[in-house]
């Protein structure tokens, strides 16, 4: 399954600029004010889950963020973000992965996932993703987490998706993580389409 998933998403980003693809932002807004209330001190150890070609490490180096790390299933993703960042890239830990085979071997501060969680549509790989999660963080990590909304799309990137609203995400995560704030976002994409999207943050027991 593993190697099916990479060869879907490696396809998307051989074929579709990274800026053209429905969840493709300019500015990672939302994450940014999401890290901003949190208060943490740029010291702080960062993974962003899924990350791909985001620009959400770029404002982070930007910032003066010097422990980050960027996990994505598909390799191209990551070197769209590797060449934009130039030398900068040397900064960053890249793993390329499918978090729901992928054991961490180190803690992180923040776990930062924007659009992954939401494509586990069956139970067992949401557990995988619990046990990653689990092992990834320690006691008082804070967890930031995106999915579609009830109202969002059924579908991303040809693929079905699960969607939440916050009492839902929180249900997922509520044995090991409290949730400290929840909101919704309208993002609109690159063709002009409307999605809804819920975040949730949590902090680790």
């Amino acid at each position: 399954m593993t190697g099916e998933k990479r060869e879907h998403w490696d396809e998307v980003y051989r074929t579709k600029p990274s800026d053209s693809v429905s969840w493709y932002q300019p500015r990672p807004g939302p994450s940014l004010r999401a890290l901003d209330e949190l208060q943490l001190p740029a010291t702080a150890s960062l993974i962003d889950v899924g990350g791909g070609a985001s620009s959400l490490v770029d404002r982070l180096v930007e910032r003066g963020w010097s422990d980050l790390t960027v996990l994505d299933i598909a390799a191209p993703a990551l070197e769209v973000a590797k060449a934009r960042l130039r030398d900068e890239a040397a900064r960053i830990a890249w793993v390329v992965a499918d978090v729901t085979s992928w054991q961490p071997d180190r803690h992180y501060d923040v776990w930062h996932d924007r659009a992954v969680f939401h494509f586990l549509t069956e139970p067992e790989q949401r557990l995988a993703y619990r046990r990653a999660l689990e092992t990834g963080t320690a006691p008082g990590s804070a967890v930031i987490i995106a999915t579609f909304a009830p109202d969002g799309p059924e579908r991303c990137s040809g693929l079905p998706v699960q969607r939440y609203d916050a009492v839902a995400l929180a249900t997922e995560f509520s044995s090991t993580f409290a949730l400290q704030r929840d909101w919704r976002e309208e993002h609109t994409t690159p063709g002009g389409g409307r999605q809804s999207f819920q975040w949730c943050v949590f902090r680790r027991h």
